[in-house]
């Protein structure tokens, strides 16, 4: 047989996932023609080996060739000179169910990620993911989104369902029905099972109840994706909620993922080094622990998780309001978050960051001021006003919040482990939503020179892709799927901040999504190219 056909065989296989991932991948075909050509860009492969000048060739949905000079022509050719190419960026954290479940069809392009260069996003983290994985990738999927999506299942939403917001141990029926949930959202796709047990109802859940349901992820090859349940002084504190992480992972028997990895508030600041500590010995003991990150110093909340004690959500919003109305309950509730508003650095340390309310724009210390009342008093007008004026079932928008509580010193240090990708959590009222990925790099690469590089684009692409077993995506490789970024360094930033959360990220040339150009010039096409990446469903699966 001749060898040009051996190759050209070889390369049908593998286009058509007949190949597994990391197989061995001859050149193109002599003769072959490329779809897209990007000549002569500095090449980021997502992986360890140097960068270098060279091309990448697409040719429908895949990545045909990389290396110095394409042996081909194509029917586009890009100049990527003075250019970073690189994988399509992954981020490992998000909240992006505004875009992509618009009603709009120009919304669920997703411009706010595509802009920065994201070509892959997670949902469903902090335990928030729907149990009906397969019928939810498949409606998102089906209206057009502009960017991959990856979903996990949440502990919250399933024992919201079987439990609701009780705060209560659940029976022996119940503790299966929420198991069964599980097998069925992995069974579906889903890449992990993801918890939030920072935020109630999933905070009354004890660490046996959490590991018990973990396991039916774990025994069909999921991940355990954290909020742990303290990354304060809450409740257990940071590294006690640290080590019930890692325990939790280990009883389960299934790699724990840290979610946005922060020591949050005046109580822990400069504990980094005992966190990583922790964790360093976890893996030296033989346990797959990572961690994702994100490079502001304000987390994104909400003023009842920042302030309410959990004892008085239980039960919900309507709940809330009936304690709120009995004085004796309402003295209890204000002087707890004393001490939470102290945590959190105090009223002027809280920004009130929800679209569209009066109060928008402001720190906590100034609306108290123009109300005249407390700041604790203040935060209960706002959060009861979100609960009487939102869509029942629905919780209230209204008391969104950036906290300023991390110390630089922490997150530089948490950024340069080896085990760290990056996530934006980016959520609405937050720049981080629009302006992540150019922030870590002007920030973090390019002026304080906290790490290099490479290895913002190995911490953005292939590691990422490596924690969650993404098949083929992540790395500039023949047979790969074609996510692809060029990034223009001297223009690539943010332009979003706290006062403009929602202005979109310049400095991406072009992006390709499944080989579909998705970005071109800081503008995004309208494509909608994203894909539902569901895993194969695993052998534990009737």
């Amino acid at each position: 047989m001749p060898s040009s056909v051996v190759l050209r065989r070889l390369r049908t296989l593998l286009l058509a996932g007949g190949l597994a991932a990391g197989t061995a991948v001859a050149g193109p075909a002599p003769g072959e023609k490329a779809d897209i050509l990007i000549r002569g860009g500095t090449i980021h492969d997502g992986g360890t080996s140097e960068p270098y000048v060279g091309d990448v060739a697409l040719k429908g949905d895949r990545i045909i060739y990389v290396g110095r000079a394409a042996p081909m022509t194509a029917a586009q050719v890009i100049d990527a000179r003075g250019m970073i190419v690189a994988p399509g960026f992954i981020d490992a954290h998000t909240h992006a169910d505004s875009f992509i479940r618009s009603p709009d069809a120009a919304t669920r392009v997703n411009a706010a990620w595509l802009n920065q260069g994201v070509s892959t996003v997670m949902i469903g983290v902090d335990g928030f993911g729907t149990p009906d994985v397969g019928a939810d990738a498949a409606k998102l999927e089906a209206s057009g989104i502009g960017t991959n999506i990856v979903p996990f299942i949440g502990f919250g939403a399933v024992r919201q369902r079987v439990l609701g917001q009780d705060a209560r141990p659940p029976r022996p029926n119940e503790l299966d029905a929420m198991k069964a949930l599980v097998a069925k959202g992995m069974c579906e796709g889903a890449t992990g099972f993801s918890a939030g047990l920072f935020y109630p109802p999933q905070s009354f859940a004890r660490t046996e109840e959490v590991v018990a349901v973990a396991r039916e992820a774990a025994i069909r090859g999921g991940l355990y994706d954290t909020h742990q349940r303290d990354e304060s002084s809450y409740s257990i504190g940071l590294l006690g909620s640290v080590k019930e992480a890692i325990a939790i992972g280990r009883q389960a028997g299934m790699p724990v993922h840290f979610a946005h990895l922060k020591a949050l508030g005046v109580d822990v600041q400069g504990q980094a080094p005992a966190v990583i500590a922790e964790i360093e010995a976890a893996r030296k003991a033989g346990q797959d622990v990572t961690a994702d990150q994100y490079p502001w110093l304000a987390s994104g909340s909400s003023l009842d998780a920042s302030l309410l004690p959990g004892w008085a959500v239980d039960g919900g919003g309507t709940a809330l309001v009936r304690r709120l109305d009995d004085p004796a309950t309402l003295t209890k509730i204000r002087d707890e978050m004393q001490n939470n508003l102290r945590r959190r650095g105090g009223a002027k340390a809280l920004l009130l960051i929800a679209q569209g309310f009066p109060w928008t724009g402001r720190t906590l210390e100034q609306v108290a001021a123009e109300w005249q009342v407390d700041p604790r008093d203040a935060a209960l007008r706002i959060i009861r006003q979100s609960i009487e004026s939102s869509e029942p079932g629905k919780k209230g928008k209204g008391t969104a919040v950036a906290s300023f509580n991390m110390a630089q010193a922490d997150v530089d240090l948490l950024m340069k482990q080896p085990w760290v990708v990056t996530s934006s959590d980016g959520s609405d009222g937050h720049p981080r939503m629009f302006a992540t990925f150019p922030e870590k790099y002007v920030q973090y690469v390019r002026d304080r020179k906290v790490i290099s590089l490479q290895a913002f684009v190995r911490q953005s692409t292939g590691l990422t892709a490596d924690i969650y077993k993404l098949d083929r995506r992540g790395y500039l490789k023949p047979g790969y799927h074609a996510d692809v970024v060029v990034i223009d360094p001297a223009h690539y930033a943010p332009r979003a901040d706290y006062v403009h959360p929602r202005e979109l990220s310049v400095g991406v040339a072009r992006l390709f999504v499944n080989g579909k150009l998705a970005v071109s010039d800081s503008q995004a096409t309208g494509a909608a190219a994203g894909r539902a990446l569901l895993r194969p469903r695993p052998t534990a699966c009737p």
